[in-house]
């Protein structure tokens, strides 16, 4: 009798600063302990990074990772594994779920801060009410203006 195969979504949270070959050569890893149960992987996505809502690890911000796969369950603890044990310097969470067999694969996530359109340092100050942070004039451009004239 086949072995059962199932959709499954996993989220890793890793450090801020991984490399793309370091998150490469995680995807590989998935994608060997997958195709070794006659699974597949569906998607490997980097959603970007984040601020956190509290320090893990003692960072702040963290990179976000969806992996989605078809396999049978004993891959998921394989899966689960080697982020315990191999990547346990890059993935600082995970969460691995079984999904819906007609479960929409579409997500509406928040930009990331790469994402995030750059903004400068006075339309930051002014969205923040930090107009007289800089020395006292109502901008930094205003102050540099006036020492023009």
């Amino acid at each position: 009798m086949p072995a059962m195969v199932s959709r499954y979504e996993a989220l890793l949270l890793t450090v801020p600063e991984i490399t793309a070959d370091e998150s490469r050569t995680i995807e590989d890893h998935i994608d060997r302990i997958i195709k070794g149960v006659k699974g597949s992987i569906i998607s490997f996505e980097k959603w970007g990074k984040y601020k956190l809502a509290y320090p893990v690890r003692k960072y702040d911000y963290g990179t976000y990772f969806l992996v989605r796969f078809e396999s049978e369950a004993a891959a998921v603890e394989e899966v689960k594994s080697i982020f315990a044990v191999k990547y346990h310097e890059l993935v600082m969470r995970n969460m691995i779920i079984q999904l819906a067999p007609k479960q929409s694969l579409v997500y509406q996530k928040p930009p990331s801060l790469e994402d995030a359109p750059a903004r400068d340092v006075s339309t930051f100050l002014k969205e923040n009410r930090m107009d007289g942070f800089m020395g006292g004039a109502e901008s930094s451009e205003d102050a540099f203006e006036d020492d023009e004239e």
